[in-house]
Order: C-alpha cells, then structure tokens, then sequence
C-alpha cells in the first residue's frame, strides 16, 4: 500500500502544540531542545505557553510549524511500533513543504529551520513593504473567483493563489481590493469570504523581494536529490527530480499559486491509499475530505492520535 506522509503550512499553529508529546516522549523533547539551540531563543516556550499573537506572527509560526511537525515525526521514526511506516511520499501545503523535504531525507534539521527562520523574516519584510492581504473564498468554482478578482481588483493586484479543495479557494493582492472581494464575493454565490490572519498577499509578485532573500538562503543551503522518497510540488503538482529544482520550486512557490487539490489528486491517481497528516492541527485532514471522502487521512497531532496509533502497530 502505498503511503503519503502530509505536513501543514502557516495558519495551523496553536498555543500548546507539541507540549503533550515533547512531555511523553524524549525523541520529541529532544527536537524542541534542538530548535531552540539553532535558532537561539525558547521557541519550545512560545509553541507551549504562547503568547497566541506572536507565536501568530510570520517569523515565529513558521519556524514554529515546522519544528512541531519534525518532533512528531521523530516520534514515528524512533519507536519500534511505527519505525516500519515509511512515506513513499511526501507533500507540504506552503511552509509545509520544507518539513516534506526534511521527512523525504533531502535537507537536515537545522538546514531546513534555519531556511525555514529565514523565510518567515523575509515574508515578513515583504509584507511590512506592502499593504496587502488574503481571503478564502468557500462556495466558488476557479472560473468565478478569478472573475471576481478582476472585479474587485480594478486594477489594484489580486488573484486567486490556493487552490485548496473543491469550492475553496485563496485570494491574495491589494488589501483595499481584498476588501472589495470580501463584500463582493458573497453577492456572487459566495457562501463565506473571510480575510485570513496572515501579514500580507502572499503567493503574489509583492512577495517577489522575500523570494530574491530565499534564493540567496537557499544558494547556501545543501538539498539532495530524493532517492526513495518522492516529494512531490506546489506550484506544479509534479515530482521534484533534483536538488536544484526544489531550489528553484521552493523561491517560486512565494510569488506563485499553491495547488494541493492537484497535487492530492496527483498522489490518488498515482495510487497512493494511505495519508498522514504530521503536524499541529487538522487543516489538511478537512481539505482530504472535501478532494475524496473515500480517503483515509490519519491526523497526528496530539499525543492522543500518536499513542492510538503506536497501540494499533503495536497490534
């Protein structure tokens, strides 16, 4: 049976993620102990104890995504139960795309949180540079948002960058145009537009001076060609074949559209039967649902799911 291990991006952290299962279980304390001596503050503190409004800001949640998902992943890998579920796959939404390199075998821990420090900081500088912002759209089909974009854009920049499931779908551009977009959105056949928390339009050209600060990290940074495990795109809903492509992938990923639908879809027609969702939260679970319902997604996010599921190995 083929398996995809899945890793949530930005939008998923909650204050307490990952202080049940750093408590259980030493591999996991251990990967919070590292991050926080790579990245040289309490980032365990800030994922355990919060404050909410900066483990929420774009330089803290990132960093903060991606180790919460690498402890619990570490969980899998170190205890004899679960050590024998590998991925033959890997896929991220956004940010989580870093944690599916890092789980493929293709860049290291403190390669991958310090990329991953590094682009928090320069999305965040990119939005401080531009007023923008983000609303998902429910309840439209790809045709209308983008009609609705260039009502609601009149000429200001904003378009459609997630594709997410069916009927959900991610605007991004001018934070006056998103407003217009908000309140035009449900005149239209909308069934909700609700501006999302985040710093700025992401996935658009305003964040083209974060992908020049990527590229420079990223020119640094050693990343391998995947050999067992496959990783497979956002922005194209194909394999990555070598180093230098994900290189390239993961700069154009901040100013292109992310689409999970076809990437999910990819993975189903390519027979993959088995999902995991590893990480805070339960965001790629709920879009699982709405691309195929058939489709078992086993969402490990808490210390709960991870023992439920070393008891199953177990058998």
């Amino acid at each position: 049976m083929k398996t995809a291990f899945l890793f949530p991006g930005q939008g998923a952290q909650v204050v307490g993620m990952g202080a049940d299962i750093a408590h259980l279980f030493p591999a996991a304390a251990e990967i919070f102990k590292k991050a926080n001596e790579i990245i040289g503050f309490d980032l365990s503190g800030m994922c355990f104890e919060g404050p909410a409004e900066e483990l929420s800001s774009t330089t803290i949640s990132q960093p903060a995504i991606f180790t919460t998902s690498a402890a619990i992943l570490e969980v899998l890998k170190t205890e004899p139960s679960t050590s024998g579920i590998l991925p033959d796959v890997t896929a991220g939404l956004s940010l989580g795309e870093y944690t599916a390199l890092y789980a493929a075998g293709v860049i290291n821990f403190e390669d991958g949180l310090l990329l991953v420090q590094k682009r928090g900081q320069a999305m965040q500088a990119a939005a401080d540079a531009n007023e923008g912002a983000m609303v998902s759209i429910i309840g439209l089909d790809e045709e209308t948002a983008r009609w609705l974009c260039e009502e609601a854009g009149e000429g200001d920049l904003l378009e459609p960058v997630n594709f997410n499931c069916p009927g959900q779908i991610v605007i991004s551009g001018d934070k006056k145009a998103c407003r217009r977009a908000k309140e035009l959105a449900l005149k239209v056949g909308a069934i909700k537009a609700v501006r999302l928390e985040v710093a700025g339009a992401f996935h658009t050209r305003m964040m083209s001076g974060a992908a020049d600060a990527l590229a420079k990290a990223l020119a640094d940074t050693e990343i391998t060609e995947p050999s067992q495990t496959r990783i497979i795109a956002n922005i194209d809903a194909e394999y990555y074949q070598t180093g230098e492509k994900i290189k390239e992938g993961l700069v154009k990923q901040l100013t292109c559209p992310i689409l999970w639908q076809e990437c999910m879809e990819r993975l189903l027609d390519d027979g993959v039967e088995m999902f995991y969702e590893i990480g805070p939260g339960r965001v790629l679970t709920g879009l699982m649902k709405r691309i195929n319902r058939k489709i078992k997604v086993v969402n490990l996010s808490n210390s709960k799911a991870v023992k439920d599921l070393l008891e199953q190995a177990a058998g």
